[in-house]
């Protein structure tokens, strides 16, 4: 009795080769770019490669952060040290005094909390306006959405200078309530939720949003501001804080507006007051205080920069 052969495994066709005839080779496999990984393993090409990133790195790290560094030193150093020899590392010692002196003698720390006023006010005036308007345009999408969508994108091509004489006027005589605003800090922050390009940014980001979540919560019985207040915002982190981030530092180094509106010195933020007291201080303390008001920005964007460059691209919405 013959035993039947066992039937093995069909053979397997080798793997179709690309259009254009040629088979990927494991060079391949890793993408495709400017330099090709075989490139990247060469000795000597690789070793060109790696040197030139260095030395990119390296380049922008003093482009970058080379004037803060320089401006932190300047502000520990005596002023005729800074005169002298601008690039000496504290050849006559490192002065803290001065940044003690900046804050309480020339009362930086009374406009350092004016600036902290007005930048959180305006950060959470822009917020509102942004998250509400990108709600409305995104979500809610009204019949005459897409026109609000091309008025909003148009203020964008208007500069800003333009905008400053009709703006004053508003602000001396508001309509409706009949009292100026001008020495107030309502008039920093109503005109900061102005921003259309903080509304167009959410609104990019809710429409990446899923739909099914808003239907569900609707035919759960939630309004819209419900919808908006447990559904929406809970999913738009990222793009809260990227908004954060840009209403924050515009508010902080604003100069112009604040300089037309808020006429008191008393109440002026850093960045009006420390031009002004520049011809009065001494170099020293002057950089003390530029150090201070240089350093919230930056601390700021340590803070939020995991949320910042995760939500540059707009990739942080949730995908269906």
């Amino acid at each position: 009795m013959t035993v039947p052969p066992v039937a093995g495994p069909p053979p397997t066709d080798p793997a179709p080769a690309p259009r254009g005839g040629r088979r990927r080779r494991p060079d391949d496999e890793g993408g495709r770019g400017i330099v090709s990984p075989g490139e990247w393993r060469s000795p000597v090409a690789g070793t060109l490669l790696r040197l030139a990133h260095a030395v990119l790195l390296i380049g922008l790290l003093v482009v970058g952060l080379g004037p803060l560094l320089w401006l932190v030193k300047a502000s520990l150093s005596h002023t005729q040290d800074t005169l002298r020899d601008p690039m000496a590392l504290f050849p006559s010692g490192v002065d803290w005094a001065n940044l003690a002196t900046a804050w309480s003698e020339v009362h930086v720390d009374l406009y350092f909390f004016n600036s902290m006023a007005l930048a959180a006010g305006s950060w959470l005036v822009q917020l509102v306006v942004a998250t509400t308007g990108g709600y409305a345009l995104a979500v809610l999408r009204p019949r005459y959405g897409p026109v609000l969508y091309w008025l909003v994108l148009s203020t964008l091509f208007v500069p800003a200078v333009v905008l400053l004489v009709p703006l004053y006027l508003t602000i001396i005589d508001p309509p409706l309530i009949g009292v100026s605003l001008v020495d107030s800090f309502w008039a920093v922050w109503l005109p900061a939720g102005a921003n259309a390009f903080n509304v167009l940014l959410a609104k990019r980001f809710f429409d990446n949003l899923p739909r099914e979540v808003f239907e569900a919560a609707r035919i759960d019985g939630a309004g819209p501001l419900r919808v908006f207040w447990s559904v929406l915002l809970p999913m738009s982190r990222p793009i809260l804080g990227v908004i954060s981030v840009f209403a924050f530092v515009t508010a902080w180094k604003d100069f112009l507006w604040p300089l037309l509106v808020l006429r008191d010195p008393d109440i002026q933020p850093l960045s009006v007051r420390l031009p002004t007291l520049a011809r009065s201080i001494e170099l020293d303390v002057l950089l003390a205080a530029l150090t201070i008001s240089a350093l919230i920005p930056v601390a700021l964007f340590l803070v939020f920069q995991r949320t910042f460059l995760r939500s540059a691209g707009l990739s942080g919405a949730l995908k269906g």
